[in-house]
């Protein structure tokens, strides 16, 4: 198979759709109101849990093409500090944000230039592919207790 090809099937993947509902099929599902709430105790809220996937997900891409890139504290950077977001317009940039940097992890995939089986930028032994193979797996996981609260909440069939 060629390179172009499985980088290809990665962006099908990236973009969900082949095992996993793609995130904007569901995202405008929840209204505003709702994103902090915490069906049946569960630990994390709509809100929480999309924003670590933006975070990790903005954290590999920069881990993979920045040269101005700083390890971020884990766990504490990678979870909001309260379960819901401050306004609308905080939730309307934070889901932009998402949108924008799958994007770009896209584009960067795609370039003829990069090579999947090459070491990314701030490593010395992790590969593009096995990085974009990491967001495509956390999204895919995340994405699925994203789904469980809308269904809890009675949001989503």
């Amino acid at each position: 198979m060629s390179d172009i090809k499985q980088k290809e099937q990665l962006v099908k993947h990236l973009k969900a759709g082949e095992a996993f509902v793609p995130l904007e099929d569901f995202i405008e599902k929840i209204p505003f109101e709702k994103l902090g709430d915490r069906p049946y105790n569960l630990p994390y809220s709509f809100y929480e849990i999309f924003y670590h996937i933006v975070f990790a997900q903005k954290d590999i891409l920069e881990f993979s093409i920045s040269g101005d890139y700083r390890t971020s504290k884990w766990p504490d950077d990678y979870w909001p500090k309260e379960p819901a977001p401050n306004s609308a317009e905080a939730w309307e940039k934070l889901k932009k944000d998402y949108f924008d940097d799958r994007s770009i992890l896209e584009s960067f995939l795609l370039d003829p230039k990069n090579d999947l089986n090459l070491v990314v930028r701030n490593s010395k032994n992790h590969t593009l592919l096995r990085e974009v193979m990491l967001v495509i797996e956390h999204t895919a996981y995340h994405s699925g207790q994203l789904v469980m609260i809308l269904r809890l909440l009675g949001l989503y069939k």
